[in-house]
């Protein structure tokens, strides 16, 4: 639910005032984001966090800050890694991320997953194997094939023509929200909507990445098509407040 209150907190503060935003608003825009975004990662939920903080981010970003001030940004960034990395992340987290680099490192371990998705993508070939005909998730070699993982189920059994049709729609989506946060009448409106899409495609890239073996495995469900609880009434409802707009 936060994926939905962050940008919406975040863009209610900027809207009033002059844009782009002071530093010292962008940086309480950051905090207001932060805050939450850290509690989630200490649940631990990284995946989850990292879209928190992408909701707010991507509302700063809409505001009009400099692309000077982006970069500055992500330069001061880079000493604080390090230290997430060994005071904050999980031993279960730095493995997942070594695994990134070599699955086979610990393939009935932390590297089954990933080793188990992009066998089912790569199996899948053209037009894939047929709806429901899938042997890695039909026989659970591809664990939470419902949820996070069902990208993977898709690849198998539809092939290469089955994901390039699942990505242009985001695509379409992607577009359509961007064209209503660009017509919004009003600033509130533009950030508002921009910033929520931006976030549902950013999951959307994020799991996908995840599935295909790009980025480390995170706890992202695919928008509109994993199995879900309060990540699909979250996303539903910023479906709404975008359609409002």
């Amino acid at each position: 639910l936060m994926k939905v209150t962050v940008p919406l907190t975040v863009a209610w503060f900027l809207h009033d005032r002059p844009l782009p935003p002071k530093a010292i608003e962008v940086g309480i825009a950051l905090v207001v984001a932060g805050v939450p975004a850290i509690l989630v990662m200490q649940q631990p939920d990284l995946g989850t966090g990292i879209l928190v903080m992408a909701g707010g981010l991507t509302v700063v970003l809409l505001s009009g800050i400099r692309w000077r001030s982006i970069i500055l940004g992500a330069v001061a960034l880079v000493p604080f890694v390090p230290a997430y990395w060994y005071f904050f992340m999980n031993e279960y987290q730095k493995k997942r991320i070594f695994t990134l680099f070599d699955p086979q490192s610990d393939p009935l371990g932390a590297g089954w997953t990933i080793i188990q998705s992009t066998t089912a993508i790569g199996s899948g070939g053209l037009l894939g194997k047929g709806l429901f005909e899938g042997t890695q998730s039909r026989l659970d070699f591809l664990p939470e094939s419902h949820t996070d993982f069902i990208m993977a189920v898709i690849g198998e059994e539809l092939g290469f023509v089955g994901v390039t049709t699942l990505i242009c729609l985001y695509l379409l989506v992607l577009a359509r929200g961007m064209h209503i946060a660009v017509q919004a009448g009003d600033t509130f409106g533009r950030l508002v909507a921009g910033s929520l899409t931006l976030t549902f495609f950013v999951q959307a890239v994020l799991n996908i990445a995840m599935v295909s073996g790009l980025l480390p495995v995170t706890g992202a469900p695919l928008p509109l098509v994993s199995f879900g609880g309060t990540s699909a009434i979250a996303l539903m409802i910023g479906f709404g407040i975008v359609m409002s707009v």
